[in-house]
Parts: structure tokens; sequence; C-alpha cells
């Protein structure tokens, strides 16, 4: 490597602290102002011309917006269409509804499985809570769970929420890594999902069933009581009772018009899903010049694809179900400024992105790489680790790693589809004290610091390890 190169490294290192700094320091910059300070200094540093950063920026920003900014609004709005009619809830009541005490968990993270397809770990998570705290005070009540029934059920519900969330398109951390990485979105979505079965398998039910008898977490009453409408040990007016003593949330309510409700709920989650695998395997199986393989690749854009599931939403969740337009227009503004924070992070990243391969930081990086002969894959999941637990951000930890490997990927293929999987992977790990995550479960289970690192701190670093080792074992079949 020539000096000129060393320097860029150092340069990127450097600029890799001052986020770190910047983010987490008295000053507690917003991750978006702090990507753009230091997009700028690493261009300024690396000799790029004032004109030259202006357009760099401006070009990174406004592609990433183009590519995953819109895709990530209307996955939004779907969202809040599902938990607004009602849908998530039922599609949770539903797969639990005539599971045994032993298989809960496994019911559990599959209703997370179906509810975290469009919606973010947070909203997923809140959405699942009032499920989770009917279920856990009868499994209490029974005494047919020894230490934690909030923990049994709790760890399947955070697996695969965060597997999903870091792993699998259409969430905005692996839409930035396939549209950085010119991964094929079809194909990357079928080895997210690949890798993310067994992740969940491992990290949730198994994991839980473990840590569960070792920990005493009893959330506080008034917050059960907002969730589920029942306060303390008070019997759950919506419950009834099975042959084997464990009480179903809702099952009275599973059918008649909510079934009707749960078949459109689950066709709007699927739909953009569809879509996007419909294209890859259209572009895999039929000719070119083909006009179903046009049209299938066309409505298979993420845009397109996530617009069409929305559109479906809107008149399947929204207007059919009798809410007043004026309502519906006002929760999706409300579900839009929800993500607006998200969307500049990913357009501060982007502009991050871009001034590395404008300044050929890139290039020195993978020249680095190949002469240490490191793993692609591990390298991509640890420098998304460390940004991560670092900044407090898994999209930081996302975008920077998919700037600084965007040079090394190849032209496309599965290779590339695993290395997205494998830096959502790394994101995901050691989410600890400066992520919103590890609050959010901590408060809501009225968990001490201790309680919350064994459960959900653990959790998403299994998550984030069985996530790496699925795609290098991919990696080497394929």
């Amino acid at each position: 490597m020539t000096g000129h190169a060393w320097l860029l490294l150092a340069t990127l290192a450097a600029a890799i602290g001052v986020l770190v700094l910047l983010i987490n320091s008295r000053l507690r910059f917003h991750p978006f102002v702090a990507l753009m300070a230091v997009s700028i200094g690493v261009a300024l540093v690396a000799g790029l011309s004032t004109e030259q950063i202006a357009d760099s920026v401006e070009k990174g920003a406004g592609d990433i917006l183009g590519n995953v900014g819109i895709t990530l609004a209307f996955g939004a709005m779907l969202g809040r269409l599902l938990a607004d009619s009602g849908a998530t809830e039922r599609i949770a009541r539903v797969i639990v509804d005539r599971a045994g005490t032993g298989s809960l968990p496994w019911y559990m993270a599959g209703a997370a499985f179906v509810i975290g397809i469009p919606m973010f770990f947070e909203v997923g998570l809140i959405v699942l809570l009032p499920l989770i705290f009917s279920v856990a005070r009868r499994l209490q009540a029974d005494g047919r769970i020894k230490g934690s029934a909030h923990v049994y059920l709790a760890a399947p519900t955070i697996a695969a929420l965060c597997t999903l969330h870091g792993m699998v398109p259409p969430h905005p951390g692996p839409l930035i890594g396939v549209q950085g990485l010119h991964a094929d979105l079809g194909t990357t979505i079928l080895v997210g999902l690949i890798c993310a079965v067994p992740t969940i398998v491992v990290s949730g039910p198994l994991y839980g069933r473990w840590i569960a008898p070792r920990l005493a977490v009893h959330p506080d009453r008034e917050l059960v009581a907002q969730f589920t409408g029942v306060a303390g040990d008070a019997e759950d007016a919506d419950t009834s009772s099975t042959a084997d003593g464990v009480a179903r949330p809702g099952a009275a309510g599973a059918g008649g018009t909510g079934g009707v409700a749960l078949g459109w709920a689950l066709a709007s989650v699927l739909v953009p899903v569809v879509l996007m695998l419909l294209r890859t395997v259209a572009e895999l199986a039929l000719a070119g010049s083909s006009p179903v393989r046009h049209v299938l690749t066309f409505t298979g854009e993420p845009v397109i694809a996530m617009f069409a599931g929305f559109l479906f939403a809107l008149f399947a969740l929204g207007y059919r179900s009798g809410h007043a337009p004026e309502k519906v227009r006002e929760s999706l503004t409300g579900a839009i400024k929800s993500v607006a924070g998200i969307l500049l992070i990913i357009a501060g990243g982007g502009a991050f992105n871009q001034v590395l391969e404008d300044t050929g930081i890139g290039k020195a990086v993978e020249s680095a790489a190949t002469g240490a002969h490191l793993n692609l894959l591990l390298l991509g999941w640890l420098i998304a680790l460390v940004l991560s637990f670092s900044t407090g951000s898994a999209t930081v930890g996302i975008v920077a790693a998919t700037g600084i490997l965007a040079p090394m990927a190849g032209d496309g293929g599965v290779q590339n589809s695993l290395l997205v999987v494998a830096i959502g992977a790394g994101s995901i790990g050691l989410n600890y004290v400066n992520h919103a995550g590890f609050w959010l479960v901590k408060e809501s289970f009225g968990m001490t610091l201790g309680q919350a690192t064994k459960s959900h701190t653990a959790i998403q670093t299994l998550v984030s390890v069985c996530g790496l080792l699925m795609a290098l074992l991919i990696s080497v079949l394929v």
C-alpha cells in the first residue's frame, strides 16, 4: 500500500472516532448532523474541492433517499394502517389462540415474524405488548412457568422482531445495504429469511426457555393495565380458557368479521414481499424479451411494491373499515413524522458513503482488507457491530459499513446478498444503554439494568452472531 492509501485509512479511522464522539459526547449531536459534519470534514482532509464536496454530499443524500426513503415512508404508513385497524393484534391473537404452554414461545415468535415484516422493532413490540402481558398474567396465575412468564414470551418476540428489522428487506437497514452493495432485492429477501429462521429459533424460544427461570421480572401494574385494560391480577374479561388451562386472549373474537379482517391484513403484509420475490423469479426463469418479465420487474421494484402494498392496505384496512378519510390521513401523516429522523440519518449516511467513494477511501479499505486476507462477511459484520454499539444507532452502523465495503462487493449475486445480511446482523449486536430499543424493553417490562442486559442485550447479540454464522455457512455452500 502507498503512503497516500495509509493516509486515507487514517482519515477514515479518525472520522469514525469523531462520529462516535459527536454522538456520545455532551454535545449529543443528532446522528444526521454528525454524519454530515464528518462527511464534509473527510472530504476536506482528503483533498476534494469545494465544488466536488457539495456535489458529493448532494448526490449521496439524494440517491439513497430516492432508493430507500420513499420505500421506507410507504412501509411506515402500511404499518400504521395495520396497527390502527387492529389487524396486527388479530394476527397475533389468532397465531397463539390454540397454543399450549410449551408451544407458546414458538407461536409468539410466529406472531412477531408476521408482524415484523412491515414494522420497525419498537413499533412491533408495542403492538405485541398487550398480548404478552395478557398471556403472561395467565401463565403466572397457573404456576406453570418457573421464573418470569414475561421473559418466556418476550424473548421470542424480541428475537423475531430484531432479526427481521436488521436482516430482511423491506426494512430500511437491509434496503440501504441492497442499494449500496448493488445486491438483488429478491435474492436478499430469500437469503435473509433462510438466515432468519434458525437465528430466531436459537435466540428466541430456546434462549428464552433457558433464561426465563433465572429472572424475576414483574412489569408495572399500571402499565399492564394501560395495555390490557386489566389491573394487576384481575380477571381478563376478554379471555377464555381451553382444556389445557392456558388462557386464550381474545379467543372469542377470533372468528366472525375478525377473520375477514385478518385475511385482508395478511394480504396487505404479503403483497409487497410477494411482488419483490416474483421479480427475482421472473429474472431467473423468463427470457429478457418476455412481456411477463417486464411487468414483474416493474411491479417488483421496491418503491412500486411497497406502494402497491400500501394502496391495498389503504382501501382494505383504512377506508373499507369505516374510518373517516380525515382520520386516516391524520394517522398516515403521523406515521411519516415518526420516521422523519430515520430518513435524515439515511440521507446523512448516503452523503458519507458517497464521500468515501469519491475520495478513494473505499478503495484503500479494499486494498488493506485484501492484503490482510479478511473474510468480507466477517469484516462487514464487525464494522457494523462496532459502529452500532459505539454510536447507539444500527442505521449508522449499516450505512457506514455499506459505504466502506461497497468497493469490495462484486457485481451482484448471492455473495452480495449475504454481505447485506452479515452487515445487518452486525448492526443488531450489543444493543445496550445507548440504544432506544434497550430502554423500551427495560421500562416496558420493569427490568433492572442487569435483567435487561441478560435478556434484551443477550438476545440481540445472539441474533447477531447466529445471523453471521448462517451467512458464512451459506457462503460456503454456494
